[in-house]
């Protein structure tokens, strides 16, 4: 079955196949493991851009030399509820899921829990580490700096990270708030994914080579110049970002990062607040919530949905039907196992 100019494979397949690229790289059994089921459960809830598609750029960054797959973090400082922690230039999706699981245990301890992460790898999205938190019962955060891809409101110059930022609350029946997004309009992925296809933007997403706002992404890609959420808010948000992550961690920000040849070692944050605050009145509230969101009326559908929520049924259809994957990515990840 093909589909936007790719195919379908199963789950389990496209699973198998990252596995066995990780294990030619130097991961061991159950870190090949872990880091596969991150990249092919990305591909799985339809963000591709930072599953399958993204998967050959991160084996190229282990040949490099930038990315070390037996490496796993260093606690190197805490202070109550805080901890700060080197990543050790380990891959991303690992040192993320394991620093969401001392976050946790920290918030166990103490009601919340607070790490900072330095020195780390591209964590691939940022909305899979705050769903951990969510599948665990804790309201999680996390967030990331990245390489300058974004200018300062009234400015050309990437100056800025889009640093994306992911909060997820949790319900008992497991369909979990989640907002994950970067603080340009469309995360650079999503840009390259649109380009792969021959896709136009639904609203402009950046400035173009004349400096005026298009909803060409690759004109976008070319300069540069995303277009920050909320105009000045975004720009401002994405700089605060950054200066948390990088003075609680005590990492490389945004402007070190634009000085490598590449976007690694960056500095991230994350943020747990323990599973027995969601009480079962405080989850009942949730609810109402949600229901009465529902009862909005959107143009041209029944109700709006709430962040998130759109995930679940692309999960299942996805698990029925298979996986979309881009034909190209997809063999040229395969022969890499032939």
């Amino acid at each position: 079955m093909t589909t936007h100019g790719g195919c379908r494979v199963p789950y389990g397949d496209l699973r198998a196949v990252l596995e066995r690229c990780l294990r030619l790289c130097g991961f061991d059994r159950e870190r090949a493991e872990r880091c596969a089921r991150i990249f092919a459960e990305n591909s799985l809830v339809g963000v591709a851009s930072h599953g399958l598609n993204r998967f050959p750029r991160f084996l190229e960054w282990i040949e490099r030399g930038w990315i070390d797959p037996t490496q796993t973090p260093e606690r190197v400082a805490s202070l109550g509820c805080l901890e700060r922690w080197d990543g050790r230039l380990g891959p991303g999706p690992l040192n993320a899921e394991d620093s969401m699981v001392r976050t946790m245990e920290i918030a166990e301890e103490h009601g919340v829990g607070v790490l900072a992460l330095r020195n780390t790898n591209h964590w691939m999205r940022a909305g899979t580490y705050a769903w951990q938190a969510a599948e665990a019962g804790f309201v999680g955060i996390c967030f990331t700096n990245t390489e300058p891809n974004l200018p300062p409101w009234g400015s050309a110059q990437p100056k800025l990270g889009n640093n994306p930022l992911a909060v997820a609350i949790p319900r008992s029946n497991g369909r979990h708030v989640l907002f994950d997004g970067a603080m340009s309009q469309f995360s650079y992925g999503a840009l390259e994914t649109a380009v792969r296809r021959g896709e136009t933007l639904p609203v402009p997403g950046g400035f173009g080579r004349t400096g005026e706002l298009t909803d060409d992404p690759e004109e976008i890609l070319e300069s540069k110049r995303a277009l920050p959420i909320g105009f000045w808010k975004g720009a401002g948000l994405s700089l605060v970002l950054d200066l948390l992550a990088t003075t609680l961690g005590a990492g490389r920000s945004t402007r070190d990062l634009g000085t490598q040849a590449a976007e690694y070692g960056v500095s991230q944050l994350f943020v747990a607040f323990s599973r027995f605050l969601m009480d079962a009145p405080v989850l009942e509230q949730i609810e109402r919530t949600l229901m009465d969101l529902h009862t909005a009326r959107a143009e041209g559908s029944s109700s709006v949905r709430y962040p998130g929520e759109h995930h679940l049924t692309i999960r299942a259809e996805n698990l029925r039907d298979g996986v979309p994957v881009d034909e190209v990515i997809w063999r040229e990840v395969q022969r890499l196992v032939c």
